[in-house]
């Protein structure tokens, strides 16, 4: 299973919400979260075969911003 980390402009649970349907609709997350504790609000995304690029241009749809962690 791959693991892809990204540092996000979401700010609190409402944003988490605005994306979850974004996200829900990506097949190829498994499972995924966003640690809005962490200073950069660090959204964690699990599954197979994920594309960064697409989960960047999910929350871009969704109005957000995001840069892959390494």
């Amino acid at each position: 299973m791959d693991t892809l980390k990204f540092k996000t402009s979401l700010k609190c649970d409402n944003c988490v919400a605005k994306i979850t349907p974004y996200m829900d609709d990506i097949s190829e997350i498994i499972n995924w979260k966003v640690d809005l504790e962490d200073p950069n609000k660090v959204l964690t995304a699990q599954g197979e075969n994920l594309s960064a690029e697409k989960i960047e241009e999910a929350l871009a749809e969704a109005g957000y911003t995001s840069e892959l962690l390494k």
